[in-house]
């Protein structure tokens, strides 16, 4: 019996990470629904390799060439998800959509999926409620693929939260961990798109670099499983092999050890760990030869990576959340586009945590996407603002 499955964000890094698992096990899967933007080489692709009976594809233009090369294929070619519609349940349902774009086809795709493998972190921190609220009343599962909260969710099987005295999640350090304090001034975006370990967008890539992605990533384990924001913490790790570390009460500690490649947390959570991962990737290094002995952990140096003092404040109101996402968004890009400093995106987020109307849109609830929209855009525009003076 074949596992149907829909990829949101098919020609991400995600996406393609789980085309290659599905390459592994043609005859297990059929795709009912691949999406993406405007990847036109990677969609043209996709369909004649994979036949999906749907393609969703977002740009307009990249839509009308596609819907017209493909005319005589038996394909449905949509330009947006709200025209999917599909009889039964699909038994899985990946979210790699990058952003805030990803929420409203995550919400959308709740009501299709038996169970999501959510890859977008965005989408939680801002939306979680949304996608809680759906799932319940869609009685469809969540499993987060992010190597760090799949690791935190096998970790904390069988304990309590009044069990756990702490949780750390690891971060690798970026390029810039070895960097002296007056270097940083200095870096630009082809420095800070070098990654010693995982291979990932430019997007991620540079919030790595900043230490963002941790902010955001403890934002979204503070979501997933209800740890409050004492109980969770960062590590320097540069090995890059443990993920997370959960500390209990009882002097106990446990971690999750794998090689840095997505494809494992995405394959078991596919089939629930019941797999030989050797089908699927080939382990680098048998069990004698792992580095045991050379693992590191450390705690982050503030002074260069000051983006960590959001620890504090990123969940502080319930959409500042959605305030520190949009902003870093717009800074990430800037600086890629040359126009601001890499230092200049912790400063400009800080100086948009003090405006005088962070407040007023901080503390509001959204019950949409429209509201969550909303202080989204006021978030953008600020931070233009900002960067403009």
């Amino acid at each position: 019996m074949s596992i149907s499955i829909a990829i949101l964000g098919s020609t991400g890094s995600i996406g393609l990470s789980t085309l290659s698992i599905i390459d592994k096990k043609r005859n297990f899967f059929k795709i009912n629904l691949l999406s993406a933007n405007k990847n036109y080489k990677q969609i043209c692709k996709q369909i004649i390799k994979y036949n999906p009976n749907f393609f969703v594809i977002n740009d307009l233009v990249i839509f009308k060439k596609i819907k017209k090369k493909f005319k005589n294929r038996n394909i449905i070619i949509l330009n947006s998800l709200d025209s999917f519609k599909f009889k039964k349940k699909i038994d899985i349902t990946v979210s790699a959509i990058p952003g805030l774009a990803g929420l409203e086809p995550t919400i959308f795709m709740l009501k299709l999926s038996k169970k999501i493998l959510i890859a977008n972190k965005e989408s939680v921190i801002c939306g979680w409620d949304l996608i809680k609220k759906n799932s319940l009343k869609y009685k469809t599962k969540i499993i987060p693929v992010d190597s760090e909260h799949f690791s935190i969710l096998k970790l904390l099987k069988n304990n309590n939260l009044k069990d756990i005295k702490k949780i750390y999640i690891t971060a690798s350090g970026g390029p810039f961990l070895n960097y002296k304090l007056n270097q940083f001034k200095k870096i630009k975006p082809k420095d800070a798109l070098k990654h010693p370990k995982w291979k990932m967008g430019k997007k991620i890539t540079i919030d790595s670099a900043t230490l963002m992605n941790k902010i955001l990533e403890l934002i979204e384990a503070q979501k997933l499983f209800k740890i409050p924001n004492h109980k969770l913490d960062i590590l320097i790790h540069p090995e890059s092999l443990v993920h997370a570390i959960v500390e209990l009460k009882n002097g106990l500690t446990k971690f999750i050890y794998h090689e840095t490649s997505m494809i494992i947390p995405l394959v078991n959570a596919i089939f629930d760990e019941k797999l030989n991962i050797e089908d699927f990737y080939k382990i680098k290094k048998k069990i004698r030869d792992l580095p045991i002995k050379n693992l590191t952990f450390d705690t982050v140096n503030k002074k260069k990576f000051p983006t960590i003092r959001l620890k504090s404040v990123a969940n502080k109101h319930p959409s500042s959340p959605i305030i520190v996402n949009a902003s870093n968004e717009i800074l990430v890009d800037q600086f890629l586009q040359k126009k601001i400093p890499f230092t200049g995106i912790f400063k400009i987020i800080m100086s948009i945590l003090n405006d005088r109307n962070y407040k007023k849109y901080a503390i509001r609830k959204p019950k949409n996407i429209n509201q969550i929209n909303i202080i989204n855009d006021w978030a953008k525009q600020v931070t233009y603002k900002k960067i403009n003076k």
